[in-house]
């Protein structure tokens, strides 16, 4: 019997939690920084990103299939000894709460910003951390059944910018490579913040129902978020000047403001409320990631302890502290340097050092 059969997901679980820990705020603030960074050529920009994380997941997926039946740190406590696996774990952890906090704290800030200005920020984050809770205490298998209904109960708002068509200057976009290909090569690195979520899969893989669909399943749920980058984008491209692009904040959000419905007056503030279930992807499923690496750490299976813990604590810190827009920019940054080191550079130097492992035991064998 596998060491995690009793709290498998499916394929389809592990396609939205995948999808929706990238796709959480990068679909509010990803056209402004290409605009800024690569104009309006910034869309092909996206792609590249697209195209190196899909192969760096497929990196991520070769490793797991080195130890198909554990985690990454039970790979790491298998080949290198307990301590390897506990630092591994600890550094992971890290990383998770890192990427939850940053998640919520964008998330509050958004929600006092546009609908609740006069609602204190530890309220906001108290209401998002009870159901987090409540979510999370009950394992994986029901965190991939609300990241399930998170995204199928928000599929309707790529519909909603189909009003803005007549507003739209396909022309806005031409020439292609009207700067050359430096601004845009350069403004790569910047969409790989945006794909973040993907090493998951070092906990997630053991997991899965059928493991064999796992590359496939990583392939899409990248792929999907890189084709709502891309028609958000190009949305915003076409509705708003190449000059008015790199001067409005949170584009996606701006281009709302255009459309009248008869039966809603503000059609962006129903937006922020139900694409607000796909924000807390971007802390549900990394807290309990973060709590399942301090609970593997002292070989436990009760996770809820820690989980507690955490949640207490965030919605605390925001009674005392709430981080400025340029403050979480900085937390933002390091979330990205990081996520970059563990998510891109981390599985393929794992990869490469178990290839290595391996042909050395096996020389020593063979001798």
């Amino acid at each position: 019997m596998k060491k995690y059969a009793l709290n498998n997901i499916t394929l389809l679980q592990y396609i939205m939690i995948n999808f929706g820990m990238a796709v959480s705020f990068g679909f509010i603030e990803l056209p402004a920084l290409m605009a800024t960074e690569a104009g309006t050529d910034g869309w092909i920009s996206i792609v590249i990103g697209g195209l190196v994380t899909m192969l760096a997941s497929l990196v991520v997926i070769r490793l797991m299939k080195r130890f198909p039946e554990g985690t990454i740190f039970d790979m790491l406590a298998h080949y290198m000894g307990k301590w390897a696996g506990r630092a591994a774990a600890f550094l992971f952890a890290l990383y998770f709460l890192l990427y939850a906090y940053d998640g919520l704290i964008y998330t509050v800030r958004l929600i006092k910003g546009r609908l609740l200005p006069e609602t204190p920020a530890f309220l906001l984050a108290l209401m998002l951390m009870l159901p987090t809770y409540t979510i999370a205490r009950n394992g994986l298998r029901i965190v991939g059944r609300y990241a399930e209904f998170a995204v199928l109960i928000s599929i309707w708002i790529p519909f909603v910018y189909l009003y803005t068509v007549d507003n739209l200057h396909p022309l806005y976009l031409m020439p292609v490579l009207k700067e050359g290909w430096q601004p845009i090569l350069s403004a790569v690195p910047g969409t790989f913040f945006y794909f973040l979520g993907f090493v998951s899969s070092v906990i997630l893989y053991p997991f899965l129902n059928h493991q064999k669909h796992a590359p496939a399943g990583l392939l899409i749920a990248n792929g999907i978020t890189m084709l709502s980058y891309l028609f958000i984008t190009l949305l915003c491209f076409m509705f708003l000047s190449p000059d008015e692009a790199k001067l409005i904040h949170q584009p996606s959000i701006y281009v709302l403001k255009s459309i009248e419905l008869s039966f809603i007056e503000q059609v962006e503030g129903l937006f922020i409320a139900f694409y607000a279930f796909i924000f807390s992807l971007a802390w549900i499923p990394p807290l309990y990631f973060a709590v399942f690496c301090t609970t593997w750490i002292r070989g436990k299976q009760e996770h809820r302890p820690h989980l507690r813990g955490i949640v207490i604590l965030f919605a605390a810190s925001t009674y005392f502290y709430l981080p400025t827009y340029d403050e979480l920019e900085n937390i933002s940054q390091l979330l990205g340097a990081s996520g970059i080191a563990i998510e891109y550079v981390f599985p393929g130097c794992m990869l490469v050092f178990l290839w290595i492992y391996v042909r050395l035991r096996k020389g020593r064998n063979e001798t």
